[in-house]
């Protein structure tokens, strides 16, 4: 598996964007997610970010994620941009 040594960020806060940060954690996947979609789509994106990341063999790492609306291709491409960050660090 993967890992995250480092903090990193990938994205913007700006519209149909998102905003997401990556730093080690202890033992397993954390999701902190803030979105003007939250009461429509909350679970759905917290589910891709966690897909996204388990997929990408990563373990251990808090993901932080502010959403404005972000289209799935987008918040995918951003978590994976951060990862990869975190772990070159």
């Amino acid at each position: 598996m993967k890992k995250i040594v480092s903090t990193a960020t990938a994205g913007f806060v700006e519209k149909n964007d998102v905003l997401v940060t990556v730093e080690p954690l202890g033992n397993g996947i954390d999701i902190a997610l803030t979105s003007d979609v939250e009461r429509q789509y909350g679970q759905h994106i917290r589910n891709l970010i966690r897909e996204t990341v388990q997929e990408a063999g990563y373990e251990n790492v808090k993901v932080t994620a502010i959403d404005k609306g972000a289209w799935d291709y987008t918040i995918i491409a951003r978590v994976l941009g951060a990862l990869q960050r975190g772990e070159q660090a």
